[in-house]
């Protein structure tokens, strides 16, 4: 978790005068560790004091139920399609204070549409509203519309890049599609780094 509280140090570091409040995970190819990083640092963000909710927005392949344990009968598509509150969706994590975490749902046929709706608009403004952070899980850029729906209406945007398993062109493909849609990308989260080979 060290290494998690130091990527939230600077966080607030490259936002002084105008906190962070909304972080979008994502990165080049699926498992390189974009939604455990995800979780890690929000669970960091909630460790500091900071109401934090972690919404999985990868509705295609979600995995924050399963990492904490928690229920996806309801969740973000189920809020955007109406079928339930959001109330009805978010879920405290019992072992972390100040964490909540809002699961994918059920798969929809149009996740990328789902995420450009007036009503996620206005879901996501509430959520940013209502908490003092919230990070948003979500698929890699370069195989599936859905984070460029969504990344210009969060605050910044972290590409997580894995040492062992990335491929660059994905990775560089990656970037300039969230540039394209005009993303605010605050830096690169390098995982999987050996770090017996490394020292500290």
């Amino acid at each position: 978790m060290e290494a998690y509280r130091l990527v939230r140090t600077n966080l607030q570091y490259l936002a002084v005068d105008k906190p962070l409040r909304s972080i979008m995970i994502t990165s080049g190819l699926p498992a390189e560790g974009k939604s455990l990083t995800a979780a890690n640092l929000a669970l960091s963000f909630a460790n500091a004091g900071k109401a934090t909710v972690l919404v999985d927005a990868d509705m295609r392949r979600p995995v924050q139920s399963v990492l904490f344990g928690i229920p996806n009968v309801y969740g973000l598509s189920a809020v955007l399609a109406g079928s339930c509150t959001l109330n009805e969706a978010l879920q405290s994590v019992p072992r972390a204070k100040n964490l909540w975490v809002l699961p994918a749902g059920p798969t929809p046929p149009n996740p990328a549409e789902l995420l450009g709706s007036r009503r996620a608009q206005e879901l996501f403004a509430g959520l940013t509203n209502d908490y003092d952070v919230v990070i948003y899980d979500t698929p890699p850029p370069g195989m599936v519309a859905d984070p460029l729906v969504l990344a210009p209406q969060v605050d910044g945007v972290i590409l997580v890049v894995s040492a062992e398993n990335s491929d660059y062109v994905q990775s560089k493909k990656a970037k300039e599609a969230l540039d394209k849609v005009g993303a605010r990308i605050l830096g690169v989260v390098l995982n999987d780094v050996p770090l017996k080979q490394m020292g500290y």
